[in-house]
């Protein structure tokens, strides 16, 4: 008997007799295509009267199992598979409804099409491939998850499905799997293609386990049927680390045994992990950790592999929600490896991973995570929104509706959590309708997208509001990658015509590679060239360095189009003087840092941008440059800004908006800097030198011989002046300056004025051409060049740690012997083979090597090696008179071998010791161990400079632009490590904050002269960690003078270290001295002919 159903005014329920005579007629059709149109009746019948109801009346679905199940008719079974067939094919598409009947009431019918494609006869199996076919085209992402994919799931769990029906079951999974492949498609297409593997790769949990039971399978066609479907599900992981290995963790599942599964973990632990981890790499890799965690026999050596891929894998779980999903099932397993592990290594990784696995999964309080809503979450707005139109239209709906609304709110949840808040109406009214009295269901659906529009509103902000009068000239919705590293994720960029946009975030957030993906045209969404010009500003003017400022001008093709005379005025507005004298005349490659930035700008104009990306525009410009900048960008309204500074006073006076990284998404802020610190209190340290989010550790410099005072002079230059090749004036003329180990001393000039040149000269990297300069021989320098990349630009393939090893190899800093100080000229070659005779009878000899040094009076003296001589004829040869004969160079590599061998004398260059010595410097160990110098950040490589330069200990640190890429956190880290180090310090930098925070002596450098000026105190209340009426920090200067003005270190005398004064002997010393003397040469005359004779020293202890 029929069950009631709600009338429409065109549509009457067919009689039983109606629908049993075309039954009747599909059953006893002659033909397969008479049974499939009476099929086609049927189904049309219903679906334009009745529609959902009558699947469950007139006794419809127990006569189509009926006939599946007859043996003994194979007609009747093919005539079942063909009304299922067209059911499925027709009904979904007109009421979605039937989803709910034929998937998931009483187990749904899907069974019955699998297990007829194990049936005898061939014309069966085609009906039921049919049959699934069609159900499968007819459903939308949403149901595939939530419907198909249970159904699946169930069937082939249940242990006595036919192998064919299996097979069908994994075809299907695999269909559904390639559906959700990235393509080409429309972006509607690509958007649905997003949802499903979203979806499904959060179901991933449960489908590997079935699919990996079915790849061990006796039947061959059922294993490799289930292969594929594995290798088609792993097609959902699009993390960039994991992807190399799927082909080894799938073989690992087919076969599993000890020796792959150990080859499946040694390949992981070899894998540097840098995307975020989601659920689908969770789901692939925790049964095979587990594996290696729970196996007994499992070596000790596999299992530290095993807990080193749990910790790197569960620090980039970022969602707490699908960390306590996966890990609770490793958390045992590490927790047997730390209580039973033999070596202790092994325990101890295990200890570490233990608490990231807690950290990872955070405090489970039983809420659910307020960032994903579930289907319990639907159903609290769902149902009041059906009782408040009205309810059901009959009570004998309640069954139906009960799962109904389950399926429609696991639907809604998958939108909801991808914010595809658009397909929600789809997913609730055609579900409800005939469900509900006076067809309420587009109301109902309509008030549940609005809700969740709202609360999404809530979680992530409102979007952004068309400004009265404001024009929009860019709105780009995209996600950023960089190196395998996701930068941004679905996030949104909406700049305004005018508006200037200051960018922040840490260093290696990102920053800079979102500016140069717009320049080059590569990011998705945003306009192209044609549409918006932009220009990214900055100073790679390297490649033309031999052209003059206009020439370089002129020979841009992006300037092809702009006259001569034009370009040549422009540079004019930019300080660029013209005619045969003027800047424009200079070469390029003669400009300082900040006419080049300028330049850069310049060149930007010219091209008429609609967008200027400034990447550290303040970066080596002076105070009246970066005065001039602010002007310049608040004059031009007509353009708009994306900057990147870490100048927080440029930042206040230029910006109208800032764009702030938080957790992947580009988050907008209205006002300037000032503005935004006040709404994130946390983003102060753009204001304070402070330490607390990143922290620098310098290593304490060595002791120099001599040296006791912090005051006492270690370093100077005298009346030096230098000229650059082709240059018409000297960039430095009479230039003095005396270093001890509390020097804090800012260089400080306009761009051009010759800093730069004044610290290589300091440093070495110049030779003096008059004037001189003297140092301590044991002296080792820490330098950092104005551009600091230049350091590490040769080795962009090797990590951080592999380059440190490679400076460092051979007890030597390599970088130093690239110094122009180093370098031999032709005429000191020429020396080298020059004989010399020091008149004490042996004649002529040309010098092979120094061997050693040893002190003789206030200098120092050293073993010379003969060419051609045997080691006994060694000579101790004076500094004074080998710099005397022309081996200045010869001296100075030995003594930079031996202040090297001084301070590596403590150091072990292993990877373990060389990434704690990067973590000091502020640069995360997994990153400096795995990651290429080519892949990492301004920042990030100025950090990897940093912790070079202060491998091997040294005493001075001389810095060239210290702040130029470095983030406000860094920048704080850096200042109080400079503050709290105990050796010297030089830098030139345009940072009035980080000079004046730091450097009680100023020396001022103008037109190539310089002028000292110095400090009565440090302004020490710019630290966050500053005592209110504190002064120098204690720990940087031990003495009472703070620097070295005002000591002994202006001294003009030669620089002579003492060496430490001799006790005068008793007379019973001098007779013990004699007989050892005489017993030692007594000896040496035994020995072998050629031994050398043994020195008679004071030193002796014996």
């Amino acid at each position: 008997m029929p069950i009631a159903v709600s009338k429409t005014p065109s549509s009457v329920p067919p009689s039983n007799e109606e629908v049993a005579s075309l039954l009747n007629s599909i059953f006893t059709a002659q033909t397969s295509q008479e049974s499939l149109d009476a099929s086609y009746a049927l189904t049309n019948l219903l679906i334009q009267s009745v529609g959902v109801r009558g699947l469950l009346s007139y006794n419809l679905l127990p006569e189509i199992k009926k006939g599946a199940a007859d043996k003994k008719s194979g007609a009747r079974r093919e005539s079942s598979m063909l009304i299922l067939g067209a059911l499925f094919e027709r009904f979904p598409r007109e009421h979605p409804l039937s989803e709910v009947v034929f998937l998931i009431q009483d187990g749904g019918v899907l069974d019955l099409a699998l297990d007829a494609l194990a049936d005898k006869g061939a014309v069966v199996r085609d009906a039921a491939q049919y049959a699934v076919d069609a159900l499968f085209v007819c459903l939308k992402p949403e149901s595939m998850v939530n419907a198909l994919l249970p159904a699946l799931l169930r069937y082939l769990s249940k242990g006595t499905a036919k192998w064919q029906g299996a097979v069908g079951a994994y075809a299907l999974i695999e269909k559904m799997a390639d559906k959700a492949k990235m393509g080409t498609g429309t972006k509607e297409e690509e958007r649905v293609k997003d949802l499903l593997r979203e979806a499904m790769g959060k179901t991933l949990k449960e489908v590997i386990p079935v699919v990996e039971s079915g790849m061990h399978d006796l039947k061959n066609e059922v294993a490799k049927q289930a292969t594929k479907a594995m290798t088609a599900l792993t097609t959902l992981i699009t993390n960039e680390d994991v992807i190399p290995r799927i082909p080894l963790l799938i073989k690992t599942m087919e076969k599993p045994s000890a020796e792959t599964l150990q080859k499946a973990i040694l390949a992981l632990s070899q894998t540097t992990f840098v995307a975020v981890v989601t659920s689908p790499v969770l789901a692939l890799l925790t049964p095979l950790l587990e594996r290696s965690l729970n196996t007994p026999t499992t070596p000790q050596e596999v299992l530290r592999q095993t807990v080193v891929v749990v910790e790197n894998l569960t620090k980039l779980v970022h969602d707490p929600t699908e960390a306590r999903t996966f890990l609770p099932k490793l958390k045992p397993g590490v927790q047997a490896v730390k209580d039973r592990a033999s070596l202790p290594e092994v325990r101890e990784l295990a200890t570490r991973a233990l608490d990231v696995i807690k950290k990872a999964m955070g405090d489970d309080d039983g809420k659910a995570d307020e960032a994903h809503t579930t289907p319990e979450d639907v159903l609290k707005v769902l149902e009041p929104k059906v009782q408040a139109h009205g309810g059901l239209a009959q009570p004998g709906d309640a069954a139906l509706f009960d799962l109904t609304k389950t399926y429609v709110a696991e639907m809604v949840r998958e939108d909801v959590n991808v914010r595809m808040h658009d397909r929600i109406p789809a997913c609730v009214g055609p579900y409800l309708r005939g469900l509900l009295k006076d067809d309420q269901h587009e109301a109902v659906a309509s008030e549940v997208q609005a809700y969740f529009i709202e609360e999404d509103h809530r979680k992530f902000g409102q979007p952004a509001q068309e400004e009265d009068g404001e024009v929009e000239i860019v709105n780009a919705d995209f996600s950023l990658a960089y190196g395998g590293m996701l930068l941004l994720s679905h996030t949104n960029l909406r700049l305004l015509k005018g508006h200037r946009y200051g960018l922040c975030g840490r260093n290696g957030a990102g920053k800079s590679t979102l500016m140069r993906s717009i320049a080059e045209g590569k990011l998705e969404g945003f306009p192209p060239k044609e549409v918006v010009k932009t220009c990214f500003v900055e100073h790679n003017q390297g490649e033309n360095a031999d052209l003059t400022v206009l020439d370089y001008c002129a020979k841009d093709p992006e300037l092809a189009s702009v006259d001569r005379d034009e370009i040549s005025a422009v540079l004019s507005e930019f300080g660029f003087t013209a005619g045969p004298d003027g800047r424009q005349e200079q070469k390029v490659g003669s400009l300082s840092g900040g006419w080049k930035m300028k330049l850069a700008l310049a060149r930007a104009m010219l091209m008429k941008a609609d967008v200027l990306l400034l990447d550290e525009p303040t970066n080596h410009l002076d105070v009246a440059n970066v005065k001039w900048l602010q002007e310049y960008l608040k004059k031009h309204t007509e353009i708009t800004s994306l900057i990147v500074s870490h100048d927080s006073g440029f930042l206040d006076e230029v910006c109208t908006d800032i764009y702030h990284y938080e957790n992947k998404k580009l988050v907008l802020y209205k006002g300037n800097l000032a503005a935004f610190v006040k709404v994130k209190p946390e983003a102060k340290t753009y204001y304070t030198l402070s330490a607390s989010n990143v922290q620098f550790k310098f290593p304490p410099p060595g002791i120099l011989t001599g040296v006791k005072s912090q005051t006492r002079a270690i370093l100077r230059m005298s009346n030096v002046s230098y000229t650059y090749p082709g240059a018409k004036k000297p960039s430095l003329v009479d230039a003095s300056i005396t270093l001890s180990l509390s020097s804090r001393t800012a260089i400080i000039g306009g761009n051009g004025a010759g800093k730069s040149t004044f610290i290589k000269l300091l440093t070495g990297e110049l030779v003096p051409q008059s004037g001189k300069v003297e140092k301590h021989p044991n002296l080792r320098i820490g330098y950092i060049k104005q551009h600091a990349l230049e350091h590490v630009e040769m080795h962009l393939e090797k990590t951080p740690n592999q380059y440190l090893q490679w400076r460092y190899a051979n007890g030597d800093d390599r970088e130093v012997y690239l110094k122009q100080t180093r370098i031999m000229t032709d005429e000191e070659r020429a020396q080298m083979e020059k004989p010399i005779d020091l008149g004490d009878g042996k004649g002529p000899r040309r010098i092979e090597a120094l061997m050693g040094r040893q002190k003789w009076k206030k200098s120092f003296q050293y073993e010379v090696k003969w060419l051609g001589w045997l080691p006994k004829h060694n000579t101790m040869v004076s500094r004074e008179t080998l710099i005397e004969l022309g081996f200045a160079k010869l001296v100075q590599e030995f003594d930079d071998h031996e202040a090297s061998r001084e301070g590596l004398g403590y150091r072990v260059l292993e990877p373990k010791v060389i990434a704690k010595h990067f973590e000091d410097v502020g640069l995360d160990p997994d990153i400096a161990n795995h990651t290429q110098i080519g892949g990492l950040s301004g920042g990030q490589k100025v950090k990897v400079v940093l912790a070079g330069a202060m491998w091997n200990n040294p005493h001075l640190l001389v810095l060239d632009e210290p702040t130029n890429f470095l983030d406000r956190d860094s920048l704080g880290g850096l200042a109080v490590a400079i503050r709290d180090y105990k050796g010297g310090v030089v830098m030139i930098s345009h940072n009035e904050e980080f000079v004046g925070a730091l450097c009680p002596e100023q020396i001022h450098i103008a037109d190539g002269r310089i002028t000292h000026r110095t400090n009565t105190a440090v302004q020490t209340e710019r630290f966050e960690d500053s005592q209110p009426g504190s002064t120098v920090a204690s720990s940087a200067v031990s003495s009472a003078t703070p620097s070295a003005a005002n000591s002994g270190a202006e001294d003009t005398g030669e620089l002579k270290f003492k060496a430490k004064k001799k006790k005068k002997l008793t007379r019973a010393q001098l007779k013990e001295r004699e007989v050892r003397r005489r017993l030692r040469h007594i000896e040496w005359l035994n020995s072998p002919k050629g031994t050398p004779r043994p020195p008679d020293t004071d030193d002796e202890e014996e």
